[in-house]
């Protein structure tokens, strides 16, 4: 796959470039809308935002490796991030984690073989509150047991 935007995406670059004093500010904005475009981070897709931010890769490269909801490498149609962080940890997410390994077949850092699913575990999602919790496909889903994470997983396509 080339590793380009369209013009129109470019535009759209060049307006969020502009609403900053310095290009690197624009750096998470772009990164988002390359993940968006091309699924995960290569190498290759680095050094391309990289030459239309005028950034070193190595400025890039540290971005995209720092923070967990960059992908480096491809998931599932459907990307579930359980916490596992001590306040999900006491309010049940060890059998939330049960639930998915035996309804999905997988474990943490695994993509299911027709790639719908890929499961992760995480430090902590920031809503303690909503303990145990998950994110799915970028949407927190708080409260959960094992019956709502399983008609929460039924409803997806």
């Amino acid at each position: 796959m080339p590793v380009a935007f369209s013009e129109q995406q470019k535009k759209e670059i060049q307006a969020l470039i502009g609403r900053y004093p310095d290009r690197k500010s624009a750096l998470g904005d772009v990164l988002y809308l390359a993940q968006e475009q091309f699924g995960h981070f290569s190498t290759e897709i680095e050094e391309y935002v990289a030459g239309l931010l005028d950034l070193p890769v190595t400025v890039v490269h540290e971005v995209v490796t720092f923070y967990v909801l960059y992908l480096k490498e491809p998931v599932g149609r459907h990307h579930i991030m359980l916490c596992d962080n001590v306040s999900c940890l006491i309010c049940g997410s060890d059998a939330l984690l049960a639930r998915l390994r035996e309804k999905l077949g997988i474990g943490p850092g695994q993509t299911t073989p027709d790639r719908r699913f890929t499961l992760w575990t995480v430090e902590c999602l920031g809503g303690c509150d909503l303990a145990p919790m998950a994110m799915i496909d970028y949407k927190f889903h708080g409260n959960l047991t094992p019956d709502k994470l399983d008609k929460l997983l039924d409803s997806l396509e």
